[in-house]
This record gives structure tokens, sequence and C-alpha cells, in this order.
């Protein structure tokens, strides 16, 4: 799963624009330019998962800043979901009822808030070449939406393993770059040294040391392990082995 900020357009917001209190409507995700990943997200990307959407009957959650560790953080919901000309539109709901929901509905009527963000997957996109520019362009077709909010301008809330995937997504750029036999430029070739090494600083923190190793429990055997066990005995902490297949599998994690 993958996180997109952008200047947001919010178009109203609460009472003053004829909404009811805590309503907004924005723009959160705009069509047609290249964003700082090389990343061009056309008309139609968000069609089908709106459509999924809707027939779920769940509403699109709004977190502020992709806190989804915190269920204060799980701040309203979208109201109305649309494809316009311009971007990926909504209208949605704050939840007053709660002080942190209640501050960031007054960081937007202040326009001290003015980026919002979403998660999605990657389903379909085309790489497209542009003559005299040596960088390519991902333009992504189809997209699986997970949630829509808002967030700071700058602020980076992605902890050490979420700044892994964000690189490997550079490097999955490049290598398909590099197998349709091009050439890598100088920033392609800077940001596939950024993903190696938050990569490896990770798997690095995953190693345990010989102290762990040697306080470490045995294994239960599989003969010994009574039934229904299984989801009882899962390790609080990843292996290094499993984070390195995360990591191959990118992007889920």
């Amino acid at each position: 799963m993958f996180t997109k900020a952008c200047d947001v357009r919010v178009k109203a917001v609460g009472v003053d624009d004829n909404l009811d209190d805590g309503v907004f409507e924005a723009i959160v995700s705009v069509f047609g330019n290249v964003d700082s990943y090389g990343d061009r997200v056309v008309k139609g990307a968000f069609a089908d998962t709106l459509a999924e959407w809707e027939a779920s009957g769940d509403p699109i959650p709004v977190y502020w800043s992709h806190r989804m560790d915190d269920p204060d953080y799980n701040i309203g919901h979208v109201l109305e979901a649309k494809e316009t000309d311009d971007g990926l539109w909504v209208k949605a709901q704050i939840d007053l009822e709660g002080p942190k929901a209640q501050q960031v509905y007054r960081l937007l009527k202040g326009r001290r808030v003015t980026q919002f963000s979403f998660a999605y997957d990657i389903e379909a996109y085309t790489i497209v070449k542009t003559e005299g520019d040596p960088d390519s362009v991902w333009e992504l077709t189809k997209l699986k939406l997970y949630e829509v909010g808002p967030t700071p301008i700058g602020a980076n809330q992605e902890t050490e393993l979420l700044s892994v995937k964000s690189a490997a997504h550079h490097a999955d750029r490049i290598a398909a770059e590099v197998k349709a036999g091009r050439v890598i430029s100088a920033k392609n070739e800077n940001e596939l040294r950024t993903a190696h090494e938050s990569i490896g600083r990770v798997l690095a923190s995953l190693e345990p040391d010989e102290d762990s190793k040697a306080s470490a429990p045995a294994p239960v055997k599989a003969a010994e392990e009574p039934a229904g066990a299984k989801a009882a005995h899962e390790p609080a902490q990843m292996s290094s082995a499993r984070a390195r297949q995360l990591i191959e599998l990118e992007p889920e994690f």
C-alpha cells in the first residue's frame, strides 16, 4: 500500500459554505500532473474502486495523516466521491465528537492544513517516455483506494519500514526501465542507491544479536501444538526472512 499527498483544493468547509458543520468538499487527487514520484494519475483510475466501495455499503474512511494505529485519528468518513475533470472529488463528514477530529476541522477551516493524502495500491499503469526527457512517467490507470485524509505540509509520519516501501517503489520503477532497455539516469541511480541503503538499514535492525538468540525459547513442535494455537503463538516481531519476503513482494507489507 502506498500513500500520495498533494496540495488540496478545499472547495467548501462547514456552515459558512452552506454545508452542515463538520462537512467539507475537496479535490484530494489531481489528474494530469506529474508528482515528485514521477507518477501521473489519469482520469478513470478511481472508477472501479469507487464502484467497489459503493457496492460494499461501507464508507471510505477519513484518517488524519494515515494514523491507523489510533482509532481517534479515524476522524470521519466520505459521504460522496466521484471523478471530475480535475481529479478525485470528495464530500466528507468530520466526526466532531472527538477532540482530535475537532482540531483537524479547525485546521481545515482556518486553512492551516492545505494538503490531502490518500492510501492506495497500483493495479494498472503504463510507462510513458517523452522525447528529450531522461525520466519516464508512470501513468497510473487503475488504483485501489483505501482512505483519504488531511496531512500537514512537509510532515513525514512514515516509519523506517514505510520509508523502505517508498524507496522500493522507486527501485521497482527503475528495474522496469532497465528491462525495457533504457539507460538509468543520474536521478534514478540516486533513487536506487537510496532504496538499497534504506532496505539494508531495516534488515540490519531485524538481525537478532547473540544474547537474544541465547535467550530465545525453544520452538514448539508441530505435534505438541494444540489445535487453534497458531494465532496465539504468532511472534510479536516479524523474522528477518519474512521481512525480506515482504520487501521482495513489494508493494504489500
